[in-house]
């Protein structure tokens, strides 16, 4: 599953793949916001330490009159610096950092679960660009079938043998199926400006590429899909909606710890000197030196209600999580028998309606062949033909059908994403730009651990 597009021996498919995983802009939107979350991340792990900084100093110049007496003008000099640490003692900062943590896990999953959307849409576009070319080549072969048709009732209509009105059947037959190829040419065209968009690429022409005519891709023999407990484990969005439920969990936790009071711990060391006959140079003597430490808390209890009501709203956005988490479960199980039905049933008619088609070009040559020899009305040729164009749409028709039913198992399945191996890649002329604002760091590599980030 790690590539299942490959199943399908398609190089043209996997070069196309291969470049959306490197252009598509939505994929590196899903990538900047792992950026976002690693700072968050570091912005909650931040929260563990001292958290009131500050360092001043002064150099004061004073005249006798401010001083209020006769001394002569004198400098009074300080500097000092006071920290302030709420110690942690209830786990606010331990689950808010549990929180960030599960966040920064869900925004990875949810990268994941862009690319095996990305690389289904890819697949998808491809295989729709495919089959419209097909449903153009039986479109233009049944044109030229029923040309050469037209032709030989004209032919006979002129000399008498058959009426005017077998000769205008079948011309109309064959306008009306001449007027299919407007529309199935506008279709291939927005499908390959659709196919150009998830390149990241603005609409153009992917002709030179693709070529002017292809083929289906052809069908695996054997699918390995796994098994449902895979499925749990793999899909993208099950892993999103456990990890979103994870770092909720972790948000009523901050919000219990209001209930209970903060403790800090403060102090300050300084260094200061001032009076007549003082330079700067006193100041950093052993007599300038003076310090006071000190703790405190803060225990709010008269809260009118508001702490045990922003529990109780985090509370209920948890249940709502879990809820949701297993709704996607029964989503994704669904998805993934909707799409084996679909499989299924489309490789269970794909013999028969082969069979149909057989049937339907022996039977387009007989009416033809009786018609000529006078022995049966044009009406026959004409359901013939009808059916010939029809049966072979139909068939063709079904196995796009197969083809987008395997595409759409191995999304189902999300397969996929193990392929970038942990790498979540910001393109560089996104991290140039991103870097000429801010200060990133080493943020941009190339490779984000699953666990823990990091803060600067």
């Amino acid at each position: 599953l790690v590539a299942w597009w490959e199943v399908f021996g398609d190089p043209k498919l996997n070069r196309l793949v291969e470049e959306a995983h490197r252009t598509n802009n939505n994929l590196e939107i899903a990538a900047v916001r792992i950026l976002e979350s690693r700072a968050q991340l570091g912005i909650a792990t931040g929260l563990r330490y001292p958290q009131a900084q500050t360092a001043a100093g002064t150099a004061t110049y004073v005249s006798p009159s401010e001083a209020g007496g006769s001394a002569g003008n004198f400098w009074d000099f300080s500097l000092g610096a006071s920290v302030s640490w709420e110690i942690d003692f209830w786990g606010r900062y331990r689950r808010g950092i549990e929180s960030a943590n599960a966040a920064l896990l869900a925004t990875m999953a949810g990268y994941d679960d862009v690319f095996v959307l990305l690389t289904a849409q890819v697949a998808q576009t491809y295989a729709t660009i495919r089959l419209t070319e097909e449903q153009l080549r039986i479109a233009k072969q049944n044109i030229e079938i029923q040309r050469r048709s037209y032709e030989i009732v004209d032919v006979l209509a002129r000399l008498g043998d058959k009426s005017a009105l077998d000769r205008q059947q079948a011309l109309t037959l064959l306008l009306g199926t001449e007027a299919t190829l407007p529309k199935l040419e506008a279709a291939l065209q927005q499908a390959k400006n659709a196919l150009s968009s998830l390149l990241g690429r603005p609409p153009g022409d992917l002709t030179e590429f693709l070529g002017e005519e292809g083929t289906l891709p052809v069908l695996p023999v054997d699918l390995v899909v796994g098994i449902p407990a895979d499925l749990l484990r793999r899909r993208p969005d099950v892993r999103t909606a456990e990890l979103n439920a994870m770092a909720q969990n972790a948000l009523v936790g901050v919000a219990t710890a209001d209930l209970y009071p903060s403790f800090s711990l403060f102090g300050f060391l300084g260094l200061s000197a001032g009076g007549p006959g003082i330079d700067l140079g006193d100041l950093f003597s052993a007599d300038s030196l003076n310090w006071n430490v000190g703790g405190s808390f803060i225990w709010p209890f008269l809260n009118y209600g508001r702490i045990r009501n922003n529990i109780r709203v985090q509370d209920a956005r948890l249940q709502q999580a879990l809820i949701a988490y297993r709704e996607t479960v029964i989503q994704a199980a669904r998805e993934v028998e909707d799409a084996m039905a679909g499989y299924v049933g489309a490789m269970e008619q794909d013999d028969l309606l082969q069979r149909t088609v057989e049937s339907a070009q022996r039977s387009n040559e007989l009416s033809m062949l009786r018609y000529k020899e006078g022995l049966s009305d044009y009406q026959r040729v004409l359901d013939a033909q009808q059916s010939l164009f029809g049966q072979q749409s139909r068939y063709i028709n079904n196995r796009g059908a197969a083809v987008l039913a395997v595409v759409d198992l191995y999304k189902s399945l999300g397969g996929g994403w193990e392929i970038h191996g942990g790498t979540y890649n910001v393109s560089p002329e996104t991290q140039e730009e991103m870097e000429q604002r801010t200060n990133w760091g080493d943020y941009f590599v190339t490779e984000v651990e699953k666990e823990g980030g990091t803060s600067d």
